[in-house]
């Protein structure tokens, strides 16, 4: 699976789980962590962690290895790394206070059709 199909996935998942707010960022270039950050946020704890759930089985179904899932005991900010491709599921709470997307402001976003 190419780094476009796994961000593809990851934005699907998401999306089924009505993660709210989607942003995908191109971080090539910018960064050695990884190609995309996908951030997002559910309203509830349970909605956190059924996003980043759903992203870990397909991501999984599809043969991709999950190399880290953390924060899923308390489902504030869950981190999915697939890689590449590498999911922020925030709580919303979370989301305001950490701004992700403003830390890595010199990323663009990518444009989701």
């Amino acid at each position: 699976m190419n780094e476009q199909q796994l961000l593809d996935l990851v934005w699907e998942a998401a999306d089924s789980k009505k993660a709210v707010d989607l942003i995908a960022l191109d971080l090539k270039g910018i960064s050695l962590i990884a190609d995309y950050f996908v951030i997002c946020h559910g309203n509830s704890e349970t909605q956190v962690q059924a996003i980043a759930t759903d992203i870990r089985k397909k991501a999984e179904a599809a043969g991709v290895r999950v190399r880290g899932l953390e924060g899923m005991d308390k489902a504030r900010w869950v981190l999915v790394d697939l890689g590449d491709v590498v999911a922020h599921v925030f709580h919303r709470d979370e989301r305001e206070y950490y701004r992700l997307e403003k830390l890595w402001s010199d990323a663009k976003a990518v444009e989701r059709v």
